[in-house]
């Protein structure tokens, strides 16, 4: 196929709508609303959508890995924010080494697991 790839967007769920939009807002994100049950969330050239929409499977099997130049750094920005403490059902898993790079994990209000991290050069 020679058509240009321009992005990639996964769309999830929430089981609380309007807590999951302030825990991305929160998280860093930037919201553009689409419509009363869809935003847009981004950051620099990354995004994906929210829906007001839960199917427990479906949030449970959610998975986004978020790739960053500095896991190191993302961490500490990101703890100092202390999420956990605002959001009940959020958790934060400190960073760790891996064979093929680096990661840590974030479990949003509703449960989609994300990984953020970096890889080693050979990926």
């Amino acid at each position: 196929m020679d058509q240009k790839a321009i992005s990639i967007r996964t769309f999830i769920g929430a089981e609380n709508f309007e807590v999951s939009r302030n825990f991305y807002k929160d998280f860093g994100f930037e919201e553009n609303i689409l419509s009363h049950n869809m935003s847009y969330f981004y950051k620099n050239a990354c995004g994906f959508y929210l829906q007001d929409a839960y199917v427990k499977d479906w949030i449970n099997n959610s998975m986004i890995f978020l790739e960053v130049e500095n896991v190191e750094a993302y961490w500490n920005e990101l703890s100092v924010l202390d999420l956990p403490s605002k959001y009940k059902t959020v958790r934060l898993v400190p960073v760790r080494n891996e064979a093929w790079g680096e990661e840590f994990f974030v479990h949003d209000p509703s449960g989609v697991l994300w990984h953020i991290g970096t890889f080693n050069k050979v990926f």
